[in-house]
């Protein structure tokens, strides 16, 4: 099967409706969307042989749809050329494997829809990914940071900033999810809040009390400052626009460096700490995956090997023979 240059414009549609198939069939996030999308283009580019970087952007674009014309022409060895020259660029395996996950799906995809016979990276394999060990924040040091009077005020962006913590620490929600929570997510009388994960799953986190009344007096002052967009999102600006994924990060690294002097402090290490501080505690792995919204356990085990970990240093300590 040969589709001739004519085409292309029908096999870019083709990519158009994929993204739609990811959006509400796959029910991907928009995060992993423009991931997607960014991976397609970068193959599509590669296989165009366009790897001069001062093309315009009209000009690559065309490269693109030049290359999708010849979809059905691409083999398993073109797919395998791009992936050792991302691991020569000394691409990350995380970021390698996504990339393979994207072109598995899409010509899975495009075999659907007719517009090639065979899935050329249906035998691709994957790069295995070294496990590295969650990286976490003490509790005590958390636990002091929260319980502190001197280190948040009671001013607006004070009261935000705590909450933002007081949120990641106490729910253990990504960043993405603190980000688009609504006020109506939020359930007093309940002690809860309504979540929406990866690929629209909702769940339902109980909070603590201290959190629950942090949340009302943070929501009586949101008001009380008049902001003129009234924002219904929970994290708002100072000037009550909605928050931003790069505001929460600037305001999760700000604070964990008065407590921590290890390199990496952002908003999901203090969902590692979230999980890690459960799991000593005696949590059960099945309820941390559920309140963590993991599709299966084996993303959960993982902190585990804290957990052993911390029991080697107890042991340590404690054991006369150790």
């Amino acid at each position: 099967m040969y589709i001739h240059i004519l085409d292309a414009q029908i096999v870019f549609m083709v990519l158009e409706r994929f993204i739609q198939y990811l959006r509400y069939e796959k029910r991907f996030s928009s995060h992993t969307i423009t991931a997607y999308q960014t991976d397609l283009y970068q193959f599509f580019t590669y296989t165009a042989n366009s790897a001069d970087h001062n093309l315009s952007p009209a000009e690559a674009e065309l490269k693109v749809k030049l290359a999708l014309s010849h979809i059905a022409d691409i083999t398993y060895q073109d797919i395998r050329e791009w992936i050792v020259q991302l691991m020569n660029d000394d691409q990350a395996a995380k970021s390698i494997n996504r990339k393979i996950s994207c072109l598995r799906t899409f010509f899975k995809f495009a075999l659907r829809e007719g517009i090639i016979t065979a899935n050329p990276a249906s035998k691709i394999q994957a790069p295995k990914i070294p496990k590295r060990l969650p990286v976490v924040v003490e509790e005590d040091k958390i636990v002091s940071l929260l319980s502190s009077s001197q280190i948040f005020d009671d001013s607006f962006t004070g009261l935000r900033d705590k909450l933002v913590i007081e949120l990641l620490f106490g729910t253990g929600i990504r960043l993405a999810e603190l980000v688009g929570l609504k006020e109506t997510d939020i359930d007093i009388y309940e002690g809860t809040i309504k979540v929406l994960g990866k690929r629209n799953k909702e769940r339902v986190i109980p909070i603590h009390s201290e959190l629950k009344l942090l949340l009302v007096h943070y929501i009586n002052i949101k008001k009380s400052e008049n902001f003129n967009n009234n924002s219904l999102t929970l994290i708002v600006t100072s000037k009550g626009a909605n928050a931003y994924s790069k505001m929460v990060y600037l305001i999760v690294q700000k604070y964990l460096s008065l407590i921590s002097t290890q390199d990496k402090k952002s908003p999901h290490v203090l969902r590692h700490s979230f999980a890690t501080s459960l799991l000593n505690h005696g949590a059960d792995l099945n309820a941390i995956k559920e309140l963590l919204g993991h599709a299966n356990l084996s993303a959960t085990q993982i902190y585990t090997h804290n957990s052993v970990e911390r029991l080697k240093s107890i042991y340590k300590q404690a054991h006369p023979k150790a």
